[in-house]
């Protein structure tokens, strides 16, 4: 019986608990927080569209070529922002925005490298530098090459 009235009690006062966190927690301007990453999500795509857009009319590359280059660019645009300790600061402010684009993935290894290279080239920058990447190059690895068997039986 004892048992029974001491979790009836803890459920009772975790049930306060979680009202008085709800009430007491900062409100959210999430309109504010959907534009901002809104708009810098779509501000990073207009510049990798611009840069394709350079890349054809300057160079000549066709629409198919210019995906590469620009997606190079995007990346080191990325991690020298990151660098710079810029796009952390944009990153605070537009959330998802500044991180779907593929500026957010020079990001996520830039990042971790700068964190830990005061341990070193091995033990910091090279070890860490993929801790948050890792994983999505290595399921993209693996789906690449499940896609190119199945296109390679199939196709």
């Amino acid at each position: 019986m004892a048992v029974w009235t001491k979790r009836k009690n803890h459920q009772q006062q975790s049930q306060q608990f979680q009202k008085l966190m709800q009430k007491n927690a900062p409100k959210q301007p999430i309109v504010k927080n959907l534009l901002w990453a809104f708009f810098v999500g779509g501000a990073i795509c207009v510049i990798g569209q611009a840069i394709q857009n350079y890349l054809i009319a300057t160079w000549g590359f066709t629409l198919k070529e210019a995906g590469a280059p620009t997606a190079s660019v995007l990346v080191f645009l990325g991690a020298l922002f990151t660098g710079l300790g810029v796009y952390d600061e944009l990153g605070k402010r537009a959330g998802a925005g500044s991180i779907v684009p593929i500026t957010g993935f020079a990001n996520s290894i830039v990042a971790p490298a700068l964190e830990f290279k005061r341990e070193g080239y091995v033990f910091g920058i090279g070890a860490k530098m993929f801790i948050i990447a890792g994983p999505v190059i290595v399921y993209g690895l693996i789906t690449a090459v499940i896609i190119g068997l199945i296109r390679y039986f199939f196709g």
